[in-house]
């Protein structure tokens, strides 16, 4: 059985090595994989908090969270699995990680994702609802959802 472990770090606590393989593993899967041409180096990584998850050594999945701007919900983004490490349910873990994260450190802050069409299913089982109607990035079926947060403040 893989033993994987998780690591949050913000972007200048990254080696160049795990910086060189998020961005790798990211533009592999949503740039070559899923046949998109779009900016994914966007500017929004250096103020993110990036979650990796590895095996030994190498990046298995990763993701990241975006801190909440003034009267906006904190962001979850990024969210890929390695082809190579999909079945052993590491989205789960991703995304209950981000959420526990998100929760702890911005307790009064909702949480937003846009996230692809077929995953809504798997979003709504952390307890993230639709916001929007479906739309088109990238020429990918897309929704915004968000998971309010539990003490039930909001922006």
């Amino acid at each position: 059985m893989k033993q994987f472990v998780s690591r949050w770090n913000e972007i200048d606590d990254l080696t160049p090595r795990a910086l060189y393989a998020m961005l790798k593993l990211r533009m592999d899967v949503f740039i070559v994989e899923q046949n998109c041409a779009f900016a994914e180096i966007d500017g929004k990584d250096i103020g993110a908090f990036h979650l990796s998850i590895l095996d030994g050594e190498e990046l298995a999945a990763t993701l990241r969270v975006l801190p909440p701007e003034e009267n906006e919900a904190l962001k979850i983004g990024r969210v890929v699995v390695a082809p190579n490490y999909r079945g052993y349910k590491l989205g789960q873990r991703l995304m209950q990680e981000a959420v526990d994260f998100a929760q702890a450190r911005f307790p009064d802050q909702p949480i937003e994702l846009g996230g692809q069409s077929h995953l809504q299913k798997f979003y709504g089982s952390f307890g993230f609802v639709a916001i929007s109607e479906e739309y088109l990035e990238d020429g990918i079926p897309h929704i915004d959802m968000r998971l309010e947060p539990a003490n039930g403040a909001s922006v």
